[in-house]
C-alpha cells in the first residue's frame, strides 16, 4: 500500500452529477441552510445537463426561467432539457419564447423545427428548419 495520494491513478474525474449533488458540502455558513441563487442554480442545472440528466435540469431551469426569464441561454438550456426528456409540448413552448424575443437566434429554429417533427408535424416544421438553414448559411442547391 502507498502512503502517497498522487501515486493514485486518476480514475477520469468527478463525474458532473456527483459534483452537481456536491456543490454545496463546504459552503461557509456553518450550520445554516444555504439559500442557493439563481446563478448557483444555473451552474448545477448545466452540470445535471452533462450528465444527462435531463429531467433533473429542467426541473431547475424552470425555476431560473421563471427568476430570469429575460436571458436566452437557460431558457434555451431548458428547451433543450424538455427535448431530450421527450416533452415536446414543452420545449416547443419554449422555442416558440425565445424566437419570439430574438427572431434571430438560429438554434431556436433549428430545435422548433425539430421538436415539431418529431411530434408528427412536419409540414409545420418545415419553415422552422428552412430559416435555421438560412441562418447558418445552407442554401438548397438551385436546379
Amino acid at each position: 500500500m502507498t502512503d502517497n495520494v498522487n501515486e493514485y491513478p486518476a480514475s477520469g474525474g468527478v463525474a458532473p452529477d456527483r459534483w452537481a449533488s456536491a456543490l454545496h458540502l463546504f459552503d461557509s455558513g456553518v450550520g445554516g441552510p444555504h439559500e442557493e441563487t439563481t446563478n448557483e442554480r444555473w451552474e448545477r442545472a448545466q452540470l445535471l445537463f452533462e450528465a444527462r440528466d435531463y429531467i433533473g435540469a429542467a426541473r431547475l431551469l424552470a425555476d431560473v426561467v421563471q427568476e430570469a426569464p429575460e436571458q436566452t441561454g437557460p431558457r434555451l438550456l431548458l428547451a433543450r432539457a424538455y427535448y431530450h426528456s421527450a416533452q415536446l409540448r414543452r420545449a416547443e413552448e419554449q422555442l416558440r419564447e425565445i424566437v419570439e424575443r430574438d427572431p434571430v437566434e438560429h438554434y431556436a429554429h433549428l430545435m422548433l423545427g425539430r421538436a415539431l417533427q418529431r411530434q408528427g408535424r412536419h409540414e409545420e416544421a418545415e419553415p422552422w428548419l428552412r430559416m435555421a438553414a438560412a441562418f447558418s448559411g445552407e442554401f438548397p442547391d438551385d436546379d
